[in-house]
């Protein structure tokens, strides 16, 4: 279990990136959805223990990942927006960084670069971002690590690759496995997440399973305004909502109106509707 302990974290002017974040992170698949500077990379590089909390801990097993030991490191791996890499070619890495993962899949991660057309032997620094950025969740994918955290991995893919990106996940990752993926491009892996964080202004506000949310939580559309709606908003000449599922209506979550929803002013209300313990329906 990965264990988020009331972390802050603020740089040197003074700016709070991270501000008392608390959750406990298991298996499945994880959104984690913010504004721009809402502290979403920050806090990946803290469960990653590529920070030190000024205040707070992050645990894997009890074991703080600041302290960047080998049980957390070959257990956890952070693919940065930025990604760098000090090898020329993805079979290079694989040669010399995978030598630290015992979980690492040789055979898995050529299958993945063949899904995008590449064998490994390409040059990084002459790909284009996409390309590139597609080499390494190849990559990734196969290390087999318990904790793989994405920092916005579909930036710069063309449709069809982030077609084959989600068949990827489905085909590399097994259910002891946990992914977080920091992303704006909710549309583009929408129908894989299993679990939802948000961050807002650099406070961690809503850490829960998408079943749960579901549970308290319908999604509709309709001509007209909705009565009793928690939030809404007109689009295309129809009315999205958010209501109280009191009828057990089975919908999906409709992402982008929840991050509206989360950043208007009836956000707050919003997050105690959907943690409150004695909420009846």
């Amino acid at each position: 279990m990965l264990n988020i302990n009331n972390v802050s974290f603020y740089y040197r002017k003074g700016f709070m990136a991270v501000d008392d974040a608390c959750a406990d992170i298991g298996s499945g698949i994880y959104l984690l959805l913010g504004e721009n500077g809402a502290g979403k990379t920050t806090l990946l590089h803290l469960i990653s223990g590529l920070l030190f909390p000024k205040s707070g801990s992050c645990s894997l097993d009890e074991v703080d990942t600041s302290l960047r030991s080998p049980y957390t490191t070959e257990r956890i791996f952070f693919v940065a927006d930025d990604f760098d890499c000090p090898f020329a070619t993805i079979n290079e890495l694989a040669r010399r960084h995978g030598l630290f993962y015992p979980t690492f899949n040789y055979e898995m991660m050529r299958a993945n670069l063949a899904d995008y057309g590449m064998d490994g032997s390409e040059k990084l620094r002459a790909m284009s971002l996409g390309t590139r950025r597609k080499a390494f969740i190849a990559y990734s994918l196969a290390l087999g690590v318990d904790y793989l955290l994405l920092d916005e991995p579909t930036n710069g893919m063309d449709i069809s690759s982030k077609k084959i990106m989600l068949k990827q996940i489905g085909r590399c990752v097994s259910d002891d496995q946990c992914i977080i993926i920091s992303t704006h491009n909710v549309h583009d892996l929408q129908t894989m997440f299993d679990h939802l964080m948000l961050m807002r202004r650099g406070r961690l506000r809503i850490s829960m399973p998408v079943a749960d949310i579901l549970e308290r939580a319908a999604f509709v559309s309709s001509p007209s305004p909705v009565p009793g709606a928690i939030f809404q908003e007109p689009e295309g000449g129809r009315f999205k909502a958010i209501i109280p599922n009191e009828q057990h209506i089975d919908t999906d979550i409709d992402y982008p109106l929840f991050y509206s929803a989360m950043m208007s002013e009836a956000g707050d209300s919003f997050i105690e509707f959907l943690t409150s313990k004695n909420i009846q329906l």
